[in-house]
């Protein structure tokens, strides 16, 4: 399959499928014209790459959760990895819920001081 088709299959662009191969997370092969050549798979692995992007796993973890996805296989290596990575996001979900509550105080102070409101 090539670039375009994958990009439009998987709804990303190719520059993200290009991005992709540069960080060892997706891999094509040349045809005698020189483009690329994706697997069969390769939609269906651009969509996992997409859900673990979204979770906010950078490309380098990624990278390692791959090929635990390719084989099924759960290694306590990948436990410690997904469980380390789970934590970070609670922190950061702990961090962003205390600015909201601050911004959410300081609006509420505004509008009880008669500030900011519109006439």
């Amino acid at each position: 399959m090539r670039i375009g088709e994958v990009a439009v299959k998987a709804g990303v662009s190719v520059r993200a499928l290009r991005y992709y191969e540069q960080q060892d997370l997706l891999h094509s092969t040349r045809n005698p014209g020189g483009q690329r050549l994706y697997p069969a798979g390769a939609v269906e692995r651009v969509r996992l790459i997409q859900r673990l992007y979204s979770v906010g796993l950078p490309s380098r973890t990624i990278r390692e959760v791959l090929p635990f996805a390719d084989s099924g296989e759960v290694s306590p290596e990948l436990l410690e990895l997904l469980t380390a990575e789970r934590d970070r996001l609670d922190r950061q979900m702990t961090d962003l819920r205390d600015v909201r509550d601050r911004l959410h105080h300081c609006i509420t102070e505004a509008h009880a001081h008669g500030t900011g409101s519109s006439s």
